[in-house]
């Protein structure tokens, strides 16, 4: 397998765990993966989620770029309407300055967040609309090409942190490809519109100082353990806690009322969501994305797993790094 590997790390704070564990798993997962070959890792920005601890999404970039050497590191993405476009240069342009050649800014228009959420952040609801500007307006910073007359991101001027469109729908294809930037396409969790996305996002592509060519990442679900049961084990836990986290409202479900929500029309379509799973043995899951690939039309593929311990999270990548012939 050539196509190159990244990781999307989640954050998870597992059950009956702390931040601070989290934080901690975090910066295991990142020294390994720098020995295994990985090209990237992100961390997306998440708020008013208990189980996921990567809210300040920089903050933690910055942890684990301190406690690793080379791998790539950056958000995946960082919700720009919730910020401004200065203080998210300002902010990626010190990662920079800090550990160059290494930050990359992933760029999302969602909230991350429910309404009650959103507005907790004072986020305008209609802040979303001027994401195409607001993208451009950060690119300024970075490049030194500000678009403010007068304002520069000190530090952040001339660093030229890499941009990555990230998207789940046409709108974030059309984007990136109107302003010559990569796109992540998130089919790890919404897989309906990865065709027809990418389609556009290849066709209507036009050339920029950051990137000659189109480069498409597509997200997909792994989980690799030694056997096809223990993998569908990890795989088909980690979907009960998900269904639980997002249908559950902060109940706690017996085991069979957790079946009931799965096979509601709700659980159904969350089911949906992880359409594109690649779960078993290493070379059941290396043919798997050898297909996902061609599927995706993808030039990268970001991977994330969801297993409850580290352990296993830990040796799903380890195995898939090894088949995919990673391991340096």
């Amino acid at each position: 397998m050539s196509t190159p590997l990244s990781i999307l790390d989640l954050a998870t704070i597992g059950e009956g765990e702390t931040a601070t564990e989290s934080f901690a798993a975090s910066v295991t997962l990142a020294q390994q993966a720098e020995k295994w070959g990985y090209r990237r890792i992100w961390y997306a920005e998440h708020h008013n989620m208990p189980t996921i601890a990567s809210s300040a999404t920089s903050v933690l970039i910055a942890h684990v770029a301190a406690h690793t050497t080379s791998i790539r590191l950056g958000a995946g993405g960082v919700m720009l309407p919730n910020h401004s476009p200065l203080t998210i240069a300002e902010q990626f342009g010190t990662l920079e300055t800090l550990h160059p050649h290494r930050i990359d800014l992933g760029l999302g228009r969602a909230p991350g967040s429910d309404q009650n959420t959103m507005r907790a952040l004072r986020r305008d609801p209609a802040s979303a609309e001027s994401f195409p500007q607001d993208v451009q307006e950060l690119q300024g910073y970075l490049t030194g090409n500000t678009l403010i007359p007068g304002v520069n991101a000190t530090p952040g001027y001339g660093t030229n942190v890499p941009l990555y469109i990230l998207g789940s729908s046409l709108f974030g294809a059309k984007l990136a490809a109107a302003l010559g930037l990569p796109y992540s396409f998130a089919s790890h969790f919404a897989p309906q519109a990865l065709q027809d996305a990418v389609r556009i996002y290849r066709r209507d592509f036009k050339p920029s100082d950051q990137l000659e060519k189109p480069h498409v990442i597509a997200g997909v679900n792994v989980m690799v353990a030694d056997t096809a049961d223990e993998a569908q084990q990890h795989f088909d836990d980690a979907v009960r806690r998900r269904v639980v986290q997002m249908l559950g409202r902060g109940r706690t479900f017996t085991p069979e009322e957790t079946d009931m929500l799965l096979e509601s029309p709700a659980g159904q379509n969350l089911m949906q969501m992880v359409k594109f799973s690649a779960v078993g043995t290493p070379q059941t899951v290396r043919d798997y994305l050898d297909w996902f690939t061609g599927h995706a039309d993808a030039d990268e593929l970001i991977v994330a797993t969801q297993a409850s311990t580290l352990e296993a999270r830990l040796h799903s990548f380890e195995l898939l790094s090894e088949v995919s012939g990673l391991v340096r």
